[in-house]
C-alpha cells in the first residue's frame, strides 16, 4: 500500500493547489483507499506559509469528499441495491435466514437512523469511505445524504486542517495527536453502533 501511495504523495507535495486537493479527496472518499491525512495537513501547512487559504483548503477538500461519497452512493443505489435484492430472493439467501422482507426492514432502519449514522460515520477512521454504501443501498434521500455527508466530512477536514496548520512543522507531535484522535473517534463509532443495537433490541421487546 505504501508503494502505491508514495508516488502520489510525492507528486501532490510538488503540486499542492485547490484542484489537486479536490481530486485526491474524491479518491479518498470513493471506493479507492487513500488517506485524507496525507492530503489536508500538508495543504494546511501551505496555508500557514501563505501559499493557500486555509478556509478554501477546507472547502475544496469537503467538496472532493462529497463527490467521492456520491460516487459510492450511486454505485450502491443502482448496482448494489439490485444485487442485494436479487440475492435475497435466492434459495441460498433463505437458507442463511435472509429474505426480501428482512432486507426491506434493514433499509427502513437505516433510513430512520441514516442521518446521524452518515454524520458519525464520516468521522470514524476506516468507516468514512464506506458509510456511503449502506446509504445508497437504503436509498437514503439525496438532500439528507448530501447535508450530513458534508457536515461530517467538513468537520473531519476542519480537524485535520487545524492539526496541519498548528503542528505540521512538528510532525512527531502531529502524528501523536492524530493517532490519539483516531482512537477517540473509533471509540465513539463503536459506542454509537452499540447504542443502535441496544435501541433495536429494546424496540423489539416492546
Amino acid at each position: 500500500m505504501t508503494e502505491y501511495i508514495q508516488p502520489i504523495v510525492d507528486w501532490y507535495m510538488a503540486n499542492i493547489n485547490y484542484l489537486t486537493i479536490t481530486l485526491l479527496m474524491i479518491i479518498e472518499s470513493s471506493f479507492i483507499p487513500f488517506p485524507s491525512e496525507v492530503v489536508i495537513p500538508p495543504a494546511a501547512w501551505k496555508a500557514a506559509e501563505g501559499s493557500l487559504n486555509i478556509y478554501l483548503v477546507v472547502l475544496f477538500s469537503t467538496i472532493g469528499a462529497l463527490i467521492g461519497a456520491l460516487i459510492n452512493y450511486y454505485l450502491a443505489k443502482y448496482l448494489g441495491r439490485f444485487l442485494v435484492y436479487k440475492f435475497a430472493d435466492t434459495r441460498f439467501a433463505h437458507l442463511c435466514l435472509i429474505d426480501r422482507l428482512k432486507v426491506e426492514k434493514a433499509e427502513k432502519y437505516f433510513i430512520k437512523n441514516g442521518n446521524i449514522s452518515t454524520f458519525i460515520g464520516r468521522l470514524v477512521p476506516g468507516i468514512r469511505q464506506l458509510i456511503s454504501i449502506p446509504a445508497g443501498l437504503a436509498n437514503m434521500q439525496l438532500p439528507s445524504f448530501i447535508l450530513y455527508t458534508s457536515l461530517g466530512a467538513g468537520l473531519w477536514n476542519i480537524i485535520l486542517a487545524i492539526l496541519g496548520y498548528v503542528f505540521y512543522t512538528q510532525k512527531d507531535l502531529l502524528e501523536l495527536y492524530y493517532e490519539e484522535l483516531s482512537y477517540i473517534l473509533l471509540g465513539i463509532g463503536i459506542l454509537f453502533i452499540i447504542y443502535l443495537i441496544y435501541k433495536g433490541v429494546r424496540k423489539r421487546k416492546c
